[in-house]
C-alpha cells in the first residue's frame, strides 16, 4: 500500500545514515539478548492504512537467518524479500524498487549469511561442474560469477564468495535499476551489504 499523508510509524521516516544505525542498534540489541517487547497489537491497528518500513531487505530464505529478530524490528518496520542466495532477479529487483518508488524506504540491506547452502551449491559448481535437480541449478549459476571472481586466491572460498556474492548484488541494484540509481544519487537512499554470523546473530556490515 503507497504511503498516506501522515506516515503510520511517524519513528520510521530517517535519513539513509540514521536508518542504517536503527538496524545496526537493533542488532546489537539482539546479540546481546536485550530484545525490546513490541506491542504487536498496536501495531497492527496503526498499520492497517498503510505502511512506511524504514529499510528494506534483501535476504536468503535460510529458516536460521530471520531480519526482523536479527535487527530486533516490529510489524511495518522492515519491508523483506528473500531468495535462497540473495541475488537480484527481476522479481526481487521489482519488489524492491516498489519498496524505494512507492514506500520511500531511505535504505536497502543486501544481507547473506555463514554457511550458505546456496553459494556452497556455487562453490561446487565451479569448483567440480557439479550439477543439481530442477531449478536449484538456476540458484548456483546465478552466484556463481561471484565465486569466480575470488576462487584463486581465497584460503577460504565459502566465506570469501559469501561477501562477493554480497558486495555484487550491492551494486547490482543500481546497476541494474534506474528508479535505485536515481534514489541513491539524489541522497535519497544508501545501500548497505552484511553477513550474518549463525553463531553470535551479528551482522557485520561490508565496507
Amino acid at each position: 500500500m503507497a504511503r498516506t499523508a501522515t506516515p503510520p510509524k511517524p519513528n520510521n521516516v530517517l535519513s539513509p545514515d540514521a536508518a542504517l544505525a536503527r538496524l545496526t542498534e537493533g542488532n546489537a540489541r539482539y546479540v546481546a539478548g536485550v530484545a525490546r517487547r513490541h506491542d504487536f497489537a498496536d501495531e497492527r491497528s496503526a498499520l492497517v492504512a498503510g505502511q512506511n518500513p524504514y529499510a528494506a531487505v534483501l535476504g536468503c530464505a535460510d529458516s536460521r537467518v530471520v531480519p526482523e529478530y536479527a535487527f530486533d524490528c516490529a510489524r511495518g518496520d522492515l519491508f523483506v524479500t528473500r531468495v535462497a542466495g540473495n541475488f537480484v532477479d527481476s522479481d526481487m529487483l521489482g519488489s524492491l524498487e516498489y519498496a524505494v518508488a512507492v514506500l520511500g524506504v531511505p535504505l536497502i540491506l543486501v544481507m547473506g549469511h555463514e554457511k550458505c547452502g546456496a553459494v556452497s551449491a556455487a562453490v561446487k559448481t565451479v569448483t567440480e561442474s557439479a550439477q543439481y535437480p530442477g531449478q536449484i541449478q538456476s540458484l548456483a549459476m546465478a552466484i556463481a560469477p561471484s565465486v569466480e571472481k575470488v576462487r584463486g586466491g581465497a584460503a577460504d572460498l565459502l566465506k570469501a564468495a559469501t561477501e562477493q556474492n554480497v558486495r555484487d548484488n550491492v551494486a547490482a541494484l543500481a546497476a541494474r535499476s534506474a528508479i535505485v540509481r536515481d534514489a541513491v544519487q539524489a541522497g535519497k537512499l544508501r545501500i548497505a551489504g552484511g553477513v550474518y554470523r549463525l553463531e553470535t546473530g551479528r551482522v557485520e556490515f561490508l565496507a
